[in-house]
């Protein structure tokens, strides 16, 4: 009886180890139970491929391991399954957890994140209204530009002349002395400089009204500002362009008022004056702040000092040039006194070059002056250099229109 028992149970063990569909099909309905009880535990479901069927899920890369291991005669419950489980999930590729089988885990955004997301987006987009006014003015003057060089050209072809007295000074109307020599290209400019002070004091006006709004953003001051800077740039280019065929009418000043020809410098105002003004004006500067304006003050006094000693010397080597023509006038020497009149129409074209040096140097302190300050103090710079200005143009109308007794 005895035998006749442990004969059937090694038949039955035999069987069960030579029936591979029948292992197979124990091992799948134990990794069932086990994988169901895995997936409720799991906090952090991600990184396999799962599919719903009979209300369990299978994971296919889990069940071959458990397959093979249980072939090798492994406890596929061992601790070692888990640790090469582990291994498998972090050398796969993360994949989106895009299965409704399994909940999406996001971590709410603090109110610190969502402040400073807003605070981006509002940024962002006072950037773009703030680079779309820039670009418009670039586009105006540009356009302002392109008409001025047609009425050079059409003055040119009609040989425009203006004499008599011409009016200038926008809102301060003062009038220039009597031209009848005056060329078509310094009549244009002279038109055209009239409307850029007019525009100019447009442009101060509304900046000041600016300053003075306190809810006013500090991105939105920053249009006006900027508003200045390209209005003093279209003036430095129409000067280039009349420097090019008239440098002299820049040089001597016709151009500007009376009282503003008095504190002339190589065509315009001198830059280390500017700075002056700018700095009785100006509050509450950081050391950085003032140690940027001396060294900006300093820089530029420098440069004034070099350009005006080029310039004498200029003036000088002119001078000799025409004192040694005289001497070949008195000579009857006719052919050498050409040769000096060449040289010295050579050296007269060396003015040229020293304006837009002086302009370049005017240039690069009103955009330096952006670097240093802030953009409210920058607004007050430009209301102070604009107020300067106007007292100037001021001064010379009441001049003119002074009572003159016999």
């Amino acid at each position: 009886m005895d035998s006749s028992k442990n004969q059937i149970s090694f038949i039955n063990q035999h069987q069960f180890f030579h029936d591979p569909q029948q292992q197979q099909q124990q091992q799948m309905e134990n990794h069932k139970n086990h994988q169901i009880s895995f997936g409720l535990s799991s906090t952090n479901p991600e990184n396999f491929i799962s599919k719903e069927n009979n209300g369990g899920a299978y994971d296919l890369g889990e069940l071959d391991q458990a397959l093979f291991l249980y072939l090798d005669g492994q406890d596929p419950s061992s601790s070692s399954i888990q640790d090469q489980r582990q291994n498998n999930y972090g050398m796969r590729p993360p994949t989106l957890n895009i299965f409704p089988s399994q909940p999406m885990h996001i971590e709410p955004s603090s109110t610190k994140t969502l402040r400073r997301l807003a605070q981006n987006r509002e940024a962002a987009r006072k950037s773009r209204i703030r680079k779309k006014a820039y670009v418009q003015q670039l586009e105006t003057s540009r356009v302002r530009l392109s008409q001025l060089e047609h009425e050079i050209q059409r003055a040119r072809s009609q040989g425009f002349h203006v004499g008599g007295n011409v009016l200038l000074g926008g809102d301060q109307g003062f009038q220039l002395i009597n031209r009848t020599n005056i060329s078509s290209d310094a009549a244009v400019f002279d038109l055209e400089y009239a409307r850029w002070l007019e525009e100019h004091h447009r442009l101060i006006c509304e900046l000041r009204n600016a300053v003075h709004e306190e809810q006013l953003q500090e991105d939105e001051l920053r249009i006006y500002v900027e508003n200045c800077v390209v209005h003093y740039d279209n003036i430095m280019n129409l000067k280039g362009m009349l420097a090019k065929s008239d440098v002299f009418h820049l040089v001597s000043g016709l151009w500007k008022s009376p009282a503003e020809r008095c504190f002339l410098w190589i065509g315009d105002f001198r830059p280390s004056e500017l700075l002056k003004i700018i700095m009785c004006q100006i509050e509450a500067l950081t050391e950085n702040q003032l140690l940027g304006m001396c060294g900006l003050q300093k820089s530029t006094q420098e440069a004034e000092d070099a350009l005006s000693q080029g310039l004498e010397a200029l003036n000088q080597s002119l001078s000799d040039t025409i004192i040694a023509s005289d001497a070949l006038i008195l000579g009857n020497n006719n052919e050498n006194m050409g040769n000096y009149m060449a040289l010295a129409i050579n050296q007269l074209s060396t003015v040229e070059a020293f304006l837009r040096q002086a302009d370049n140097l005017r240039h690069q302190t009103i955009h330096r002056l952006l670097q240093i300050l802030t953009t409210r103090q920058a607004a007050r710079c430009f209301i102070a250099i604009g107020d300067y200005f106007h007292r100037l143009r001021a001064l010379s109308s009441l001049w003119l229109a002074r009572p003159r007794h016999e």
